[in-house]
Parts: C-alpha cells; structure tokens; sequence
C-alpha cells in the first residue's frame, strides 16, 4: 500500500511492536500498512464518526488483514483498554483536540511505550502541553507534503521527565529540538512564518494604538525567527 509522505513518515517513528492504535484512522491507512510491512503484529483503526470506520473495514477487507486489523468506533481513546496496545497515534487533530484526548485516559496514556502525534492546527498548543506536563519528548519530526509543514511529535508519559518551560512563548511555536538537530527542513520552515508575519504586516494599514501595537510586535516576531536562520 502507497501512503502519502505525511502518512508515511508517521508509520517510520512507529516501534516494532505487538500492538499499534490509530485514533482518528485515515481510512485505516496506517493500521494496514503497518501490520502488512511487520512492524506491528496487530493494531486497531479507531474513529468517532462512522463513515471513516466503514470505508476503513473495506480497505482492511481488501488489502486482506481482517484478522490483524480491529476497526472500532468511538471517541478518543475511549475504545481502547487499558494496556491493549504499545502505542498510539493521533494524527490530523487539531492541538487543542489532542491535548484533550490525551487528558481524558491518562490511565491508559501512562502505560503506552510511545505516543504519535501529528496535529494538523496548533501545534504550539500541544507542545506547550507537552513541554510542561511530564511528558518525554523521543523525538520532533518536520514534513512537507503537497506544499504543506506538519510537525510531528513522539513522546512518552515520564512523571520523571524534564520538564521545558519557556517565558517567550516562541519557543512552543517554533521547535528548539529541531533546532538543534538541524532538522533539514527546520530553514525553510523558519523562511515560511517570516513570510507570513512580512504578509501580515503589509496588510496593517489602520494608526490606532491597537494597530501599532500588532506591528510592533510581529516587527519583534520577525526579528526573532531571522536570529533562528
């Protein structure tokens, strides 16, 4: 099975293991390709809506792994037991959304190996949430996939963990891990939030006080994300 660069790379930071969760299953993509490439024994597609579980039990049917993939329908990691599987993925979420599911089984989130998450919006919500409640960041991952950066996070809960705690609020936008790795996408993924905030800028023509203050401080942003080039 062909999966895109974005799904192909979640699939890369997976562990070889017995048992892998996808929650909020793209068609059961990952679930199939990761049984069918034996880098998981089993796993489960899960989804809170059921148009998703159905069209992922007819590729699982297809691509013949009904007896090592479990479709289920339910929200979050609701239908997953505690212990059922090594690890999760949460991929396509918004931040705000994942931090929440997350919250919602810490006693199952405290016993996966691993946990994938690839938030589609937000990001630096969830990586402030992570940052500072003992959670250990295994590894930050970059992508670019039909002209679009997602940002990839893998962690585990470690109530031992150090925790990141930063005044300028830059830093939960803008990964310092793969910062100094030298992740080889981290410039241009820099060069793409100067042109951003550039855009924005150009755009404030208004002189109230609310104006100037909203240019002075994406003038700081700017400055700040050229001194990470």
């Amino acid at each position: 099975m062909e999966l895109s660069k974005r799904l192909k790379r979640i699939a890369e930071h997976v562990d070889k293991c017995e048992s892998v969760a996808d929650i909020g299953t793209d068609h059961g993509y990952i679930p199939i390709y990761l049984v069918k490439e034996g880098i998981c024994k089993k796993a489960i597609a899960s989804d809170i809506n059921k148009g998703p579980i159905e069209k992922a039990k007819v590729n699982v049917a297809f691509e013949g792994v009904s007896n090592k993939v479990k479709c289920l329908l339910g929200p979050g990691l609701n239908p997953l037991k505690v212990g059922e599987v090594n690890g999760v993925i949460l991929a396509g979420m918004g931040g705000n959304l994942t931090r929440d599911i997350l919250l919602a089984d810490m006693d199952k989130v405290i016993k996966y190996d691993f946990i994938i998450l690839q938030p589609a919006q937000n990001p630096e919500v969830l990586r402030e949430f992570l940052y500072k409640n003992d959670y250990e960041i295994i590894d930050e991952d970059l992508i670019k996939d039909e002209g679009r950066f997602y940002e990839l996070f893998k962690v585990k809960y470690n109530e031992n963990s150090e925790k990141l705690v930063f005044e300028d609020e830059l830093y939960y936008e803008v990964s310092p891990l793969l910062r100094e790795k030298g992740h080889p996408l981290f410039k241009e993924f820099i060069e793409e939030k100067i042109n951003r905030c550039e855009t924005i800028l150009s755009f404030i023509k208004e002189d109230t006080e609310a104006a100037k203050k909203r240019k002075s401080d994406l003038e700081e942003k700017i400055n700040k994300l050229k001194e990470m080039l």
